[in-house]
Order: C-alpha cells, then sequence, then structure tokens
C-alpha cells in the first residue's frame, strides 16, 4: 500500500482519514435499469443512495457485504479523511434499510497508524469481519515509528466493533510488510468445514525496492473460531514478484471456497493470474497453476495517472447446474486499451475457459474500462460484474456498469447504474477497487466518484433487487435470509 504523503510512484496510497459516526438520510432516486431483449418484464432501476457524508472526502476502496441472515442489513468499509479528525484513518458504513439509509461508524485506530485496504464478508451467522492493513513508516530509511500488519475486528450490527485481531503483526519493524488482504468465509451449507474464515495477501522482503533480491509473495490464514484468532501464517505462491509493488509484483490474492469446502486463491504475477487450491480447509495447498496470461495489472487510466485491474473471484454453491463453477474475473489492456475479462473452471480448477471480454463495446477502440469486482450470488448462482466504463462517454467521462449473468456466465445484461457520467480526471489517489455483493437476487454496488460539483471523492451505493435466476425486477418481496 502506497501513501501520497511518501511521494510512491505507483500505487499511491492513503495518509489520513477520519470517520463521522452520523446517520446520513438521503434522498433515493433510480438510476437506469435494461430489460432483457425480447422480454416484456421489467428488469429492477438501480436504488441509489450517497453512502459518505459531505464532510468525508478522499472516500476510495470500498468493499461491502450482505448479511445473509438479513438481507436488508449491509456493512461496508473504505478509508476517507475528514479535516477535523486528522487521526482516524478508515470506517464503516452500515444500513439496514437495504441501502436507502446508510450510517458511517468510526473505526478503532489504536495504535495511531495507516489503515486500509479495507475488506468486509460476514459468515454464515451473520457476524461481519472487518479486515484491513496497519502500517507505518515504510519507505523511509530510518523512520521513528515502524509497524506492518493484517488485523481483523468483528460485528454483529457494524456499528459496535470488538477488539482489533492479528492475523500477523509486527512492531518496530517494516521488514517485511504485509499488503492487500482480501477475507472469505466458508458460506457452504454442503462445506464440512462452513463457517471457516480464510484471509490471503501479499508479503514484501522490502516494500519498494527494486532489487531484485528482494520478493514478494503470497502468504495465507484461517481462523477456526469467527476471527477470534488465526493461524500462523504460510506462503502459498510458489514463483514470486519483484517489490516494486506494479505488474511484476505478486498482488490482489482473493480467496473464494466452493460448495464441499475447497479453498481457492487466485492472485495476478508476472505475466499470469495464479491459482491455488486447497483440499483441506487451507492446512495445505498444492501446486500453483496459471489460469490465464495477463498483460499487467498495473495499468495507465486517463486523467487518474494509474489503475489496477486486479483480479476477484466467486463459486457457484448452489445447487443449479452450474454448481461449482469458479469464475476468475480481472482487466488488462491487452486490447491496446484496458477491458474487462472473464474465465470459468467447470471442474475444480483442473482447466479453465478461454479469457472472455465482458465489456461491450467496440475491442480497440480506446475506451477504457477498470477496477471490475466479481460476486457470485450464493443463493441463485448469477454471476454479477461491476466496473468503470468509458465505453459510450467521450474522454474522461465515465460510468458505472453492473453486467450480471443468470446462465452461468454465457451471457451478460448490462446495467448503467449512475444517472450521469463523471469527470474522473485529477483527482489524486483514486484507489485499487470498488465494492459488490450479491445475496438471493439482491445486488449492491458501492463505489467512489467526485460529489457535489467539486473534485473532492465520496461513495454512493446502488441496490438492485432481482428475481432470483432472473434479469426481472423482484416485485413485493423481500430479498431470502439464509436458513
Amino acid at each position: 500500500m502506497r501513501t501520497a504523503s511518501e511521494n510512491l510512484p505507483s500505487r499511491s496510497r492513503f495518509l489520513w482519514v477520519f470517520i463521522v459516526g452520523a446517520t446520513v438520510l438521503l434522498t433515493l432516486h433510480r438510476g437506469i435499469g435494461q430489460t432483457p431483449p425480447g422480454d416484456k418484464k421489467p428488469a429492477p432501476a438501480p436504488r441509489l443512495a450517497r453512502a459518505s457524508p459531505p464532510e468525508a472526502v478522499g472516500a476510495v476502496e470500498v468493499s461491502v457485504a450482505i448479511n445473509p441472515t438479513n438481507p436488508d442489513h449491509m456493512v461496508a468499509a473504505s478509508i476517507a479523511r475528514v479535516k477535523e479528525h486528522p487521526s482516524i484513518t478508515n470506517f464503516a458504513y452500515v444500513t439496514t434499510d437495504a441501502g436507502r439509509n446508510w450510517k458511517m461508524v468510526p473505526r478503532a485506530n489504536p495504535h495511531k497508524v495507516q489503515q486500509g485496504d479495507d475488506v468486509v464478508t460476514f459468515t454464515p451467522d451473520g457476524l461481519a469481519v472487518h479486515g484491513f492493513i496497519s502500517f507505518a513508516g515504510i519507505l523511509q530509511p530510518r523512520p521513528k515509528r515502524a509497524h506492518s500488519g493484517i488485523v481483523t475486528a468483528t460485528s454483529r450490527d457494524g456499528v459496535t466493533w470488538n477488539d482489533q485481531v492479528a492475523v500477523v503483526e509486527l512492531f518496530n519493524s517494516v521488514e517485511p510488510h504485509e499488503d492487500k488482504a482480501w477475507l472469505k468465509a466458508d458460506m457452504s451449507k454442503d462445506s464440512p468445514h462452513r463457517g471457516k474464515l480464510y484471509v490471503a495477501w501479499t508479503k514484501f522482503d522490502v516494500y519498494g525496492s527494486a532489487k531484485p533480491e528482494h520478493k514478494s509473495n503470497i502468504y495465507f490464514s484461517r481462523s477456526l473460531d469467527s476471527g477470534k484468532s488465526f493461524a500462523v501464517p504460510h506462503k502459498i505462491s510458489d514463483q514470486p514478484g519483484d517489490c516494486r509493488d506494479k505488474s511484476d509484483t505478486v498482488m490482489g490474492a482473493c480467496p473464494a471456497v466452493g460448495p464441499n469446502g475447497d479453498v481457492y486463491v487466485v492472485w495476478a504475477g508476472p505475466k499470469s493470474l495464479f491459482f491455488a487450491k486447497s483440499t483441506n480447509a487451507g492446512l495445505n495447498f498444492g501446486k500453483n497453476t496459471v489460469i490465464s496470461d495477463c498483460a499487467g495489472w498495473d495499468f495507465p487510466i486517463k486523467g487518474l495517472g494509474r489503475a489496477s485491474g486486479l483480479p476477484s473471484i466467486g463459486v457457484d454453491i448452489t445447487q443449479n447446474k452450474d454448481r461449482g463453477s469458479i469464475y476468475v474475473c480481472w482487466a488488462d489492456n491487452r486490447n491496446g486499451d484496458p477491458d474487462v475479462f472473464l474465465v470459468i473452471s467447470r471442474d475444480g480448477g483442473a482447466t479453465w475457459s478461454k479469457p472472455q471480454r465482458i465489456n461491450h463495446d467496440a475491442q480497440g477502440n480506446g475506451k477504457e474500462q477498470w477496477f471490475p469486482w466479481l460476486s457470485v450470488d450464493p443463493v441463485d448462482g448469477a454471476v454479477n460484474i461491476a466496473y468503470y466504463d468509458r465505453g459510450s462517454q467521450p474522454g474522461t467521462l465515465t460510468d458505472m456498469t453492473l453486467a450480471r449473468s443468470t446462465d452461468g456466465g454465457r451471457t451478460f445484461v448490462y446495467y448503467k447504474l449512475n444517472e450521469q457520467p463523471y469527470d474522473l480526471s485529477k483527482l489524486g489517489f483514486f484507489g485499487d477497487y470498488l465494492g459488490l455483493d450479491s445475496y438471493g437476487g439482491r445486488v449492491a454496488v458501492l463505489w467512489m466518484h467526485p460529489m457535489d460539483n467539486t473534485k473532492q471523492l465520496g461513495i454512493s451505493s446502488a441496490v438492485l433487487d432481482f428475481e432470483p435466476e432472473t434479469q426481472h425486477e423482484r416485485v413485493g418481496k423481500k430479498a431470502p435470509a439464509k436458513d
């Protein structure tokens, strides 16, 4: 993770953030839904709201999760900053009314360090788990303070959080540096490991070093007690990357769990997407496989300087015909401009499809798509992919698009989530990802964009309620809660 204050050359990060514990009551407005061709039933229009209040600026890198025991309850988290409170660096957003209103909640920063790369997931019984990195002193020859770690906290409501629990934490040193963690719980009713929690991330020998002897690797840990403790981390990457925090660095490790409890991890690295599989709940992993070439996860975006196309992964854990299918989504510029791609395995990761281009503008037209994120609905198996999209806009004007498939990723229908395009240009640090989750036909997307006719970044949400397994609007029914 890089900070703007440290003048880093590529993956620039955040410095100070504040969180205000205030409920944000917002006027809802409707986005643009698209009825599938030849279908007389209407598609849902996105229910839009503002998640971050006006006083929170620089809000980026948001993750969101839907509570499986009550889908009206969602928890998100991101970094941001507020001038009056410079020592708080990340916060949670909570809704209990399906995204109509959001409450912003400060997250503890007990060591007064920088926290970020936020991720939120739920366990099957409705426990929210918030994970993030915690660091100080990187890229300083002799820092006055030094800290590096991956930490978590849990909550039943997203408002009151338990004390931090370290996955790995190092005091008084910045070597190695722990970065870009992601979390996932086993949600499958058929898994003998249901409820176990998995986390994967990048470990840098020396963050930002160009020396060939300094490497980056992917590490993994698990919790068997809902985040109260974590196992000693172990390395799961066979091929290391460099430490520059660019496309030759191994980065973006993302775990997922199959219907029988197999654990999968995907990440990007030198010219490839790598995949690892465990059949014993993350205790051991087999040999890494390359599931696709990749033209580089770090690439320039007009007006923003740089962006990423880091991978995300999801698995169909339903009883439907595509049960067990593994989906991996990312972006790269193999066609001359950044596009969104998808590969699929129907046999537990043994073989993979060729990359399928998801954005549906003309190939090689110079239009950019980036920050894709993927969620496979655990109830109906629908594949949802959200991304920034300039396919129908000139210059740096940008839309937010949701691509949704109800046939196992074979075809997609597209939904524009924003009302007016955003001019994403000269905004400062824009982060590395957006937030997406789905449950029972409900799809929630959170993303950052300029607010209030300024260059200040805030976060909006869009919630779409589909009839499960369809592209149709759900009428008169709530998203089903998990039994």
